[in-house]
């Protein structure tokens, strides 16, 4: 069987700081564009990758209660709704660069006890985007 991931999803509250960081700090290139306003989904991926992330507006998921969408949005707000796992040759030249860019660090980059190496960001909507060495 040959299957593939094509494209995850995380949630964006601000499609436009969302761009910022993905296309603009990332370095990622936008596949798609649809939608308008906060209705708006955005595909960006790393240049040549077969795999992209579709960033979408939270909670859009059919039969959802009210207070559903809110636990959701508040599981967003405090970065435990989503998250992404990338990977880098340099480390600790992307960790520099996305600094200085004025990404949200949580973590410098360390030495984990399961053995990678890695630091962590927040993006504008607040997921969680760990990168390791690799």
């Amino acid at each position: 069987m040959d299957i593939s991931i094509h494209a995850s999803f995380l949630p964006h509250t601000d499609p436009d700081a969302s761009l910022a960081f993905y296309r603009d700090l990332l370095g990622w290139e936008v596949r798609a564009d649809v939608g308008q306003g906060s209705m708006r989904w955005i595909t960006v991926a790393p240049a040549g990758s077969r795999t992209a992330v579709v960033l979408e507006p939270p909670a859009m998921a059919d039969g959802l209660t009210d207070s559903q969408r809110t636990a959701i949005a508040e599981m967003i707000e405090n970065g435990s709704y989503a998250f992404i796992n990338l990977a880098t040759p340099d480390l600790d030249g992307a960790f520099d660069e996305l600094q200085a860019g004025g990404a949200d660090v949580v973590q410098e980059p360390a030495d984990q006890p399961w053995g990678v190496r890695d630091c962590v960001f927040r993006d504008p909507a607040g997921n969680t985007v760990r990168i390791q060495q690799g």
